[in-house]
């Protein structure tokens, strides 16, 4: 089919007067300077070396002029031989394009000749010995490897706008300039099979488009905004899901989960599992991540020194960061604990007879008192959950309607500590789930 082309092409060329004028395209840069600086670089290994305008101030940089036969001949040859880029092609400027030597001087009718310049005698000196010139890799062409071919756009503003928007979820995504005038927004480089992997789960999670693709750095143009290479890791062999009780925690843990910790799948936990693959990036086999995240979780937990605490006055036991807590005193329906050794954090346990109003009440004493400042509410039959914060400390209430009592907890953390927002909703969710009446527990034992 190649073949054919350029027998197409060699006839009907001459007729169009534009035999004289193909050039092999290897490059384009926008702006004189830069489209100069790749030019001279090209020009230490090609004699012939032209540049030529194009649209929106790109400038193109060609192998030429020849005859359409000696491109097709020669652009074979120099592919074959890897000295231009995969993506080089065969091309014939518009009738009146000027066609400039990287030296400087114009080939092309219309351009006028340099003005002669004086002869100046130089003193003899003896000739080094040649030496010949490095091969030169153009800096404007992406490393090897495989990318995520994430979106393609025709308009240059549309494609800088695109980026800006992918680099949201990916911020080591970069902006190409693709033969034939479109762009591409890519995420690479990558191993190949590592980038195969990473392209499914980034799709399970609807996190890339169902169209997107991997493909290899000799298919991809000319480096407009470079990306970097992202931290993803190989898949390695598939594992099997951890227990699935144990996965939700994980995902709860993680805010990737709010539905109940029940040990079966069903689509919010398919859906959470997902969106942790892609988002925490521990590995793109689903059950080797959920194993990480697990033990992640597991670290995190004997970093922030949580025990079990037993709540005599309020019969509640709950998994709590003890080490930064110390019983202060009881009040009624209340046992509070205070910070120890300055750590700036409390926690309130709260338990009484009563229903939706008994439960109600307590979430209004709670907003009054100010543990939860500014609060969002989430109030429904049986249940209530309070979250807000300040530049002071963060504060979360959660308050249940089980077997006649309304009980809960609410966890104040400082908000002046690294991490101190993720913590928190970490802390709350490990208690959500640990929550417990003692004598429940001695009825089920």
């Amino acid at each position: 089919m190649r073949r054919l082309a350029w027998v197409m092409m060699t006839v009907a060329w001459p007729a169009m007067g534009f035999a004289q004028d193909a050039v092999i395209r290897v490059e384009a840069k926008r702006g004189d300077a830069a489209a100069a600086e790749v030019a001279a670089g090209w020009a230490e290994r090609f004699d012939d070396v032209v540049t030529f305008p194009l649209a929106r101030g790109w400038t193109a940089i060609a192998l030429g002029p020849m005859t359409p036969e000696e491109a097709g001949r020669r652009i074979e040859e120099l592919k074959a031989a890897r000295q231009i880029p995969a993506d080089s092609f065969v091309t014939v400027p518009d009738p009146g394009t000027v066609l400039t030597p990287a030296d400087g001087a114009a080939d092309g009718a219309g351009v006028a000749e340099p003005a002669p310049q004086p002869v100046v005698e130089a003193p003899a000196e003896v000739e080094p010995e040649p030496v010949e010139p490095e091969p030169v890799a153009s800096p404007d062409m992406p490393a090897p490897g495989a990318y995520l071919r994430l979106q393609s756009l025709r308009s240059a503003t549309d494609a800088d706008d695109a980026l800006a928007r992918w680099r949201d979820t990916f911020p080591e995504a970069g902006l190409h300039a693709m033969p034939g005038g479109r762009f591409a927004i890519t995420l690479g480089p990558l191993e190949p099979d590592t980038a195969g992997a990473w392209l499914a789960a980034f799709k399970a999670a609807g996190v890339t488009p169902r169209d997107a693709f991997a493909s290899d750095a000799a298919e991809l143009g000319e480096v407009l905004q470079p990306g970097k290479a992202p931290d993803l890791p190989a898949a390695g062999p598939a594992e099997e899901l951890p227990q699935l009780d144990e996965v939700q925690r994980a995902l709860r843990w993680a805010g990737r989960y709010d539905g109940a910790i029940d040990g079966t799948t069903g689509p919010k936990t398919r859906e959470a599992i997902a969106a942790e693959v892609a988002a925490g990036r521990l590995s793109p086999d689903p059950g080797t991540a959920m194993r990480l995240l697990i033990e992640k979780r597991a670290a995190w937990r004997a970093e922030m020194g949580l025990s079990e605490l037993r709540d005599e006055a309020t019969g509640l036991s709950v998994i709590a960061p003890m080490d930064r807590l110390q019983f202060d005193r009881a009040e009624r329906s209340l046992s509070i604990y205070g910070p120890k050794d300055g750590s700036g954090a409390a926690l309130i346990l709260f338990s009484q007879p009563g229903g939706q109003q008994e439960m109600l009440d307590l979430m209004g004493l709670v907003t009054a008192l100010g543990w939860v400042p500014q609060p969002d509410r989430r109030v429904a039959q049986g249940s209530a959950v309070l979250t807000g914060g300040n530049d002071v400390h963060f504060g979360h209430a959660e308050a249940w309607v089980r077997d006649g009592r309304a009980e809960g907890f609410v966890l104040i953390w400082p908000a002046t500590v690294p991490d101190a927002a993720a913590d928190h909703h970490r802390l709350a969710a490990e208690m959500a789930d640990s929550l417990t009446r003692i004598d429940a527990e001695a009825r089920a034992n």
